[in-house]
């Protein structure tokens, strides 16, 4: 693990079956910058109907829906490999999400430890901060009542958006952390490493209940629609396709 620094940061956010830690991901974004990802997956539990009345996501005979439409998806393991060579691309960013301590990242662990990815995630960050705390902190005398993201949103941007898309999620709280402005200090005094937020890494564990490999019908190899769902800025894209510039 490298030492924890704020000079690249990226914001994620996931969309799960439900609430409890049990739950599993059904949406999977990130944001830094100009670059961005967005991966859909099939989860192996219903979609939990309190879930599904806020985001929207069902699925029915193996396949997901997003209000009523089909989504493209990936097996549980690509996403999480594509989220890992996102984090390698932007060379070990501080990963940053709201209230991701209690809830995201021990999700997160868990999906990492099914594919035995864990080790491989936590090689390409510099650790884990979580905007709940730093928000309370930075804004102790603002007389707020609500620190959710999209309050928080509201309230210093002035703005508001598409909630519970994890996208939008990610791209608001981008914004949002830019108007907060957290000193270094600050910084480093809410980040935390993924290993703090679970237990120990579970190893062979296979990635779905079923025996074989993890794809469900209806799904499509990652590297046919990676393209659309890593937006790259046109200024860095030459560099971004050279295949010296993804090395470590």
């Amino acid at each position: 693990m490298c030492p924890i620094e704020v000079e690249n940061v990226v914001f994620f956010d996931l969309e799960t079956t439900g609430l409890g830690l049990s739950c599993e991901i059904v949406q999977l974004a990130a944001v830094s910058g100009a670059h961005s990802l967005s991966l859909y997956s099939v989860p192996r539990c219903r979609v939990q109907p309190r879930a599904a009345a806020v985001t929207g996501f069902r699925v029915r005979r193996h396949k997901l829906y997003l209000h009523r439409k089909p989504v493209l998806t990936n097996s549980l393991r690509e996403v999480l490999i594509a989220f890992i060579a996102f984090l390698r691309m932007l060379q070990w960013p501080l990963v940053i999400g709201h209230n991701i301590r209690r809830f995201d990242c021990r999700v997160l662990a868990r999906a990492l430890d099914e594919c035995d990815l864990r080790t491989e995630f936590v090689s390409v960050i510099s650790g884990c901060l979580d905007t709940l705390p730093l928000a309370r902190e930075l804004l102790k005398d603002a007389g707020l009542q609500s620190f959710c993201q999209e309050a928080l949103v509201r309230t210093i941007l002035g703005v508001s958006y598409k909630a519970h898309d994890a996208l939008e999620d990610v791209s608001a709280l981008q914004m949002l952390y830019t108007a907060l402005e957290p000193t270094p200090e600050q910084v480093l005094r809410h980040a935390f490493l993924l290993e703090t937020t679970a237990g120990p890494p579970a190893r062979n564990l296979p990635c779905s209940k079923t025996e074989g490999p993890c794809k469900l019908s209806g799904q499509r190899p990652l590297w046919e629609h990676l393209r659309q769902a890593v937006k790259i800025s046109e200024e860095q894209k030459e560099a971004s396709e050279d295949p010296e510039s993804w090395r470590t």
